[in-house]
Protein backbone atom coordinates (compact mmCIF):
# COMPACT_ATOMS: atom_id res chain seq x y z
CA UNK A 1 0.00 0.00 0.00
CA UNK A 2 1.32 3.45 -0.85
CA UNK A 3 2.17 5.22 2.39
CA UNK A 4 4.60 7.43 4.26
CA UNK A 5 6.31 10.72 3.59
CA UNK A 6 6.77 10.52 -0.15
CA UNK A 7 7.49 12.16 -3.44
CA UNK A 8 5.96 14.97 -5.40
CA UNK A 9 2.60 14.92 -7.15
CA UNK A 10 4.21 14.44 -10.57
CA UNK A 11 5.65 11.10 -9.46
CA UNK A 12 2.24 10.02 -8.18
CA UNK A 13 0.58 10.72 -11.52
CA UNK A 14 3.13 8.52 -13.29
CA UNK A 15 2.77 5.48 -11.09
CA UNK A 16 1.65 2.30 -12.86
CA UNK A 17 0.09 0.81 -9.74
CA UNK A 18 -3.70 0.91 -9.49
CA UNK A 19 -4.82 2.78 -6.38
CA UNK A 20 -7.84 1.28 -4.63
CA UNK A 21 -10.43 3.63 -3.12
CA UNK A 22 -13.52 3.40 -0.92
CA UNK A 23 -16.09 6.21 -0.98
CA UNK A 24 -18.15 6.95 2.13
CA UNK A 25 -21.11 9.36 2.04
CA UNK A 26 -24.62 9.17 3.48
CA UNK A 27 -25.96 10.28 0.08
CA UNK A 28 -25.89 7.30 -2.35
CA UNK A 29 -25.90 9.72 -5.29
CA UNK A 30 -22.62 11.25 -4.09
CA UNK A 31 -21.11 7.78 -3.75
CA UNK A 32 -22.21 6.97 -7.28
CA UNK A 33 -20.91 10.25 -8.72
CA UNK A 34 -17.52 9.94 -7.00
CA UNK A 35 -17.26 6.32 -8.12
CA UNK A 36 -17.88 7.31 -11.74
CA UNK A 37 -15.39 10.19 -11.59
CA UNK A 38 -12.62 8.07 -10.10
CA UNK A 39 -13.24 5.17 -12.47
CA UNK A 40 -13.97 6.96 -15.74
CA UNK A 41 -11.46 9.82 -15.57
CA UNK A 42 -8.40 8.15 -14.07
CA UNK A 43 -7.32 6.09 -17.10
CA UNK A 44 -7.13 2.94 -15.02
CA UNK A 45 -5.00 4.48 -12.27
CA UNK A 46 -7.81 4.23 -9.69
CA UNK A 47 -10.25 1.44 -8.88
CA UNK A 48 -13.22 1.95 -6.55
CA UNK A 49 -13.54 -1.19 -4.43
CA UNK A 50 -16.66 -0.20 -2.48
CA UNK A 51 -19.00 2.55 -1.37
CA UNK A 52 -20.75 2.90 2.00
CA UNK A 53 -23.38 5.24 3.43
CA UNK A 54 -22.37 5.04 7.11
CA UNK A 55 -19.16 5.24 9.10
CA UNK A 56 -19.53 1.97 10.99
CA UNK A 57 -19.98 -0.02 7.80
CA UNK A 58 -17.08 1.80 6.19
CA UNK A 59 -14.66 0.78 8.94
CA UNK A 60 -15.79 -2.84 8.80
CA UNK A 61 -15.42 -3.01 5.02
CA UNK A 62 -12.03 -1.28 5.04
CA UNK A 63 -10.69 -3.85 7.51
CA UNK A 64 -11.54 -6.57 5.01
CA UNK A 65 -10.85 -4.76 1.71
CA UNK A 66 -7.71 -2.80 2.69
CA UNK A 67 -8.23 0.15 0.31
CA UNK A 68 -5.33 2.50 -0.28
CA UNK A 69 -7.49 5.59 0.17
CA UNK A 70 -10.85 6.32 1.80
CA UNK A 71 -12.88 9.38 0.82
CA UNK A 72 -14.87 10.08 3.99
CA UNK A 73 -17.84 12.41 4.33
CA UNK A 74 -17.76 14.47 7.53
CA UNK A 75 -21.43 14.88 8.47
CA UNK A 76 -23.16 11.52 8.76
CA UNK A 77 -25.79 10.11 11.12
CA UNK A 78 -24.50 7.94 13.96
CA UNK A 79 -20.72 7.80 13.75
CA UNK A 80 -19.49 10.95 12.02
CA UNK A 81 -16.72 10.96 9.46
CA UNK A 82 -14.05 12.22 11.84
CA UNK A 83 -14.57 9.38 14.31
CA UNK A 84 -14.71 6.91 11.42
CA UNK A 85 -11.41 8.35 10.14
CA UNK A 86 -9.86 7.83 13.57
CA UNK A 87 -10.90 4.18 13.56
CA UNK A 88 -9.71 3.67 10.00
CA UNK A 89 -6.27 5.03 10.87
CA UNK A 90 -6.08 2.60 13.81
CA UNK A 91 -6.49 -0.44 11.53
CA UNK A 92 -3.45 -2.72 11.04
CA UNK A 93 -3.46 -1.84 7.32
CA UNK A 94 -4.55 1.77 7.71
CA UNK A 95 -5.69 3.57 4.54
CA UNK A 96 -4.99 7.18 3.71
CA UNK A 97 -8.07 9.24 4.60
CA UNK A 98 -9.30 12.30 2.74
CA UNK A 99 -12.31 14.11 4.14
CA UNK A 100 -15.07 14.60 1.58
CA UNK A 101 -16.97 17.88 1.89
CA UNK A 102 -19.26 20.14 -0.10
CA UNK A 103 -18.64 23.19 2.12
CA UNK A 104 -15.67 25.18 3.30
CA UNK A 105 -14.66 23.28 6.48
CA UNK A 106 -15.53 25.03 9.71
CA UNK A 107 -14.21 23.82 13.08
CA UNK A 108 -13.36 20.47 11.52
CA UNK A 109 -9.83 20.79 10.15
CA UNK A 110 -7.94 20.35 13.43
CA UNK A 111 -10.21 17.48 14.53
CA UNK A 112 -9.72 15.79 11.17
CA UNK A 113 -5.93 16.08 11.38
CA UNK A 114 -5.98 14.76 14.96
CA UNK A 115 -7.92 11.77 13.62
CA UNK A 116 -5.23 11.13 10.99
CA UNK A 117 -6.85 12.64 7.89
CA UNK A 118 -4.37 13.87 5.30
CA UNK A 119 -6.52 16.40 3.50
CA UNK A 120 -9.85 17.45 2.08
CA UNK A 121 -11.60 16.76 -1.23
CA UNK A 122 -14.49 18.98 -2.27
CA UNK A 123 -17.48 17.32 -3.88
CA UNK A 124 -17.50 20.21 -6.35
CA UNK A 125 -13.85 19.87 -7.40
CA UNK A 126 -13.09 19.16 -11.04
CA UNK A 127 -12.59 15.43 -11.79
CA UNK A 128 -8.92 15.97 -12.53
CA UNK A 129 -8.37 17.67 -9.18
CA UNK A 130 -10.11 14.88 -7.27
CA UNK A 131 -8.02 12.25 -9.02
CA UNK A 132 -4.81 14.22 -8.41
CA UNK A 133 -5.56 14.48 -4.69
CA UNK A 134 -6.22 10.74 -4.41
CA UNK A 135 -3.01 9.83 -6.23
CA UNK A 136 -0.84 12.42 -4.49
CA UNK A 137 -1.94 11.49 -0.97
CA UNK A 138 -0.61 7.99 -1.64
CA UNK A 139 2.80 9.56 -2.12
CA UNK A 140 2.65 11.35 1.23
CA UNK A 141 1.63 14.77 -0.10
CA UNK A 142 -0.92 16.51 2.19
CA UNK A 143 -4.06 17.55 0.34
CA UNK A 144 -5.21 20.68 2.17
CA UNK A 145 -6.46 23.72 0.31
CA UNK A 146 -5.44 27.22 1.35
CA UNK A 147 -8.56 27.82 3.45
CA UNK A 148 -8.04 24.60 5.39
CA UNK A 149 -4.38 25.36 6.03
CA UNK A 150 -5.19 28.83 7.30
CA UNK A 151 -7.90 27.50 9.59
CA UNK A 152 -5.60 24.86 11.03
CA UNK A 153 -2.78 27.31 11.72
CA UNK A 154 -5.23 29.81 13.17
CA UNK A 155 -6.70 27.22 15.51
CA UNK A 156 -3.24 26.28 16.72
CA UNK A 157 -2.33 29.89 17.46
CA UNK A 158 -5.50 30.57 19.44
CA UNK A 159 -4.49 28.15 22.15
CA UNK A 160 -1.10 26.45 22.49
CA UNK A 161 -0.75 25.19 26.06
CA UNK A 162 2.80 25.18 27.36
CA UNK A 163 2.59 21.51 28.31
CA UNK A 164 1.71 20.48 24.76
CA UNK A 165 4.42 22.76 23.38
CA UNK A 166 7.05 21.21 25.62
CA UNK A 167 5.90 17.70 24.75
CA UNK A 168 6.15 18.51 21.04
CA UNK A 169 9.66 19.85 21.50
CA UNK A 170 10.65 16.73 23.43
CA UNK A 171 9.43 14.49 20.61
CA UNK A 172 11.30 16.51 17.99
CA UNK A 173 14.47 16.62 20.08
CA UNK A 174 14.38 12.82 20.38
CA UNK A 175 14.93 12.50 16.63
CA UNK A 176 18.43 12.29 15.14
CA UNK A 177 19.62 15.73 14.05
CA UNK A 178 19.26 15.16 10.30
CA UNK A 179 15.80 13.64 10.62
CA UNK A 180 14.72 16.51 12.84
CA UNK A 181 15.98 19.02 10.28
CA UNK A 182 14.04 17.37 7.43
CA UNK A 183 10.87 17.42 9.55
CA UNK A 184 11.29 21.14 10.29
CA UNK A 185 11.89 21.95 6.63
CA UNK A 186 8.91 19.86 5.52
CA UNK A 187 6.76 21.74 8.02
CA UNK A 188 7.78 24.98 6.27
CA UNK A 189 6.18 23.57 3.11
CA UNK A 190 9.35 22.51 1.29
CA UNK A 191 9.13 19.59 -1.12
CA UNK A 192 11.49 16.61 -0.83
CA UNK A 193 13.62 18.08 -3.65
CA UNK A 194 13.82 21.46 -1.90
CA UNK A 195 14.73 19.80 1.40
CA UNK A 196 17.48 17.86 -0.35
CA UNK A 197 18.90 21.02 -1.92
CA UNK A 198 18.81 22.90 1.39
CA UNK A 199 20.58 20.07 3.25
CA UNK A 200 23.01 19.16 0.42
CA UNK A 201 21.76 15.57 0.31
CA UNK A 202 19.97 13.48 -2.31
CA UNK A 203 16.20 13.56 -2.64
CA UNK A 204 16.16 9.83 -1.83
CA UNK A 205 18.01 10.52 1.44
CA UNK A 206 15.64 13.36 2.33
CA UNK A 207 12.67 11.06 1.75
CA UNK A 208 14.31 8.35 3.86
CA UNK A 209 14.91 10.79 6.74
CA UNK A 210 11.25 11.90 6.68
CA UNK A 211 9.99 8.33 6.48
CA UNK A 212 12.17 7.29 9.42
CA UNK A 213 10.97 10.22 11.52
CA UNK A 214 7.35 9.44 10.63
CA UNK A 215 7.83 5.81 11.67
CA UNK A 216 9.51 6.71 14.98
CA UNK A 217 6.76 9.16 15.94
CA UNK A 218 3.90 7.13 14.38
CA UNK A 219 2.80 10.21 12.44
CA UNK A 220 2.10 11.03 8.81
CA UNK A 221 3.50 14.13 7.11
CA UNK A 222 0.53 16.29 8.05
CA UNK A 223 0.78 15.28 11.70
CA UNK A 224 4.53 15.97 11.69
CA UNK A 225 3.85 19.50 10.43
CA UNK A 226 1.26 19.96 13.16
CA UNK A 227 3.79 18.75 15.75
CA UNK A 228 6.25 21.41 14.60
CA UNK A 229 3.53 24.06 14.82
CA UNK A 230 2.74 22.96 18.36
CA UNK A 231 6.43 23.12 19.30
CA UNK A 232 6.49 26.81 18.32
CA UNK A 233 10.08 26.69 17.03
CA UNK A 234 11.80 29.36 14.88
CA UNK A 235 12.15 28.49 11.18
CA UNK A 236 15.19 26.54 10.07
CA UNK A 237 17.87 28.94 8.90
Amino acid sequence: MPSGAGTTGGDAAETSRTVTVSVIDDDPMVCQAMGLILTDYSNGRIRVVSTSTDGTGAVERAAAERPDVVLMDIAMPGMDGIEAARRLRALPHAPHVLMLTSLNPSNTVERSVEAGAEGFVSKTDAPGDIIRRVLDVCEGAPQFNTASQRQLIGDLRVQRPVGRRDEARRLLDALPARERETVLLAAEGLSNAEIAARMFISERTAKAHLSSAADKLSMNRVQLARLVERADLPPVG
